[in-house]
């Protein structure tokens, strides 16, 4: 009997419709088009504004994507893991709200959160469940409303990020195909740098606290860019070494949207060329969790049956790490 592993056999997404452009944010902050996009690649950015719609919208709605084009029934997943940094609210699990909002009654659910790593971390966990062979249809969504915890005020934090989610279904597969190694580590020594604390045990809601904008994400970008450069990159490398894979091998490149001269860093170092790296930066800016899938989703007409995939993040905590991934179908739209 062939091994089990685990792949993707189908991919969803959402975005919202509302396109917040570089040139909106030259009226709300001090900076420009030619500033951002030279420093980060992004050109805009979708944004949830519907009052009282969170992650939860996002993520419902990519799943919902999956489940329609896939032409599933909801009743057969078994799992649903949604990877946010964002989550509905502190208690109570937005997994379980998305998996009943989508029919997917048969299933337990549960809340992944690793920063920008949230979706990368997920891969390894679904396949765990799919490859331990006690579960054959694991829904994992990456969703993140960034918007919720970005003071746009702060030119450091307001430029880069977006809103969205991405939806990608883990089965069985007996042909080789599916993720076949990773290389997953963190350092919570770098959580300084990088975190969203407010709500926290450590960082309760106060008026102080809010005074101050502890509501709000904060990063001091220069200690996170060398981190994201160098900590993708090695582990990458590490990746491509392990598995005896070359540029000449490796289809593509899924890195994590947080700036584009750290995706092209990343592809420098495993020498790969540029049209073989997945972007969409420039569209939707950093959704946190939502990236990679929302790569997948973009570029899903363009993968084929057996292609090497490489899926490298980089996230708060810090968090970071790489996947090796073999793509398991064909489009439909071929």
């Amino acid at each position: 009997m062939s091994k089990i592993s685990a792949a993707i056999t189908a991919v969803g997404a959402y975005v919202p419709e509302y396109i917040l452009t570089n040139q909106m944010l030259e009226e709300m902050v001090d900076t420009n088009d030619e500033w951002i996009t030279s420093r980060t690649g992004i050109k805009e950015r979708r944004i949830l504004r519907d009052v009282g719609k969170g992650t939860s919208y996002l993520a419902i709605k990519a799943a919902q994507d999956l489940i329609n084009k896939k032409g599933i029934n909801p009743e057969t997943i078994e799992l649903v893991i949604v990877a946010t940094a964002t989550p509905d609210m502190k208690a109570a699990s937005t997994a379980a709200f998305t998996a009943s909002e989508i029919g997917a009654v048969n299933a337990f659910s549960f809340d992944m959160d690793a920063a920008c790593s949230s979706f990368l971390y997920g891969m390894s966990v679904a396949a765990s469940y799919i490859e331990s062979g006690r579960y054959k249809n694991v829904l994992l969504i990456g969703a993140d409303k960034m918007s919720s915890i970005i003071n746009y005020k702060d030119r450091a934090t307001c430029i880069i990020f977006g809103d969205g989610a991405g939806a990608v279904l883990f089965e069985p597969n007996e042909e080789g195909l599916g993720l076949k190694d990773e290389y997953l580590r963190s350092d919570g020594t770098g959580r300084e740098f990088l975190q969203a604390t407010y709500g926290g045990s450590s960082f309760p809601i106060t008026e102080e606290a809010m005074a101050n904008g502890g509501q709000y994400a904060f990063q001091e970008g220069r200690t996170v860019f060398k981190n994201a450069v160098s900590s993708m990159a090695d582990a990458a490398v590490k990746i491509l070494e392990r598995n005896n894979l070359t540029k000449d091998n490796v289809a593509w490149l899924a890195a994590h949207q947080a700036n584009k001269r750290i995706i092209d860093a990343t592809a420098q170092r495993i020498e790969l060329d540029e049209s073989k790296v997945m972007v969409n930066i420039h569209k939707y800016g950093n959704t946190t969790s939502a990236t990679l899938p929302l790569l997948l989703n973009d570029y899903e007409s363009q993968l084929k049956k057996g292609d090497n995939i490489i899926f490298a993040a980089f996230g708060g905590g810090f968090n970071w790490g790489s996947i090796y991934l073999k793509w398991a179908y064909n489009s439909i739209n071929e």
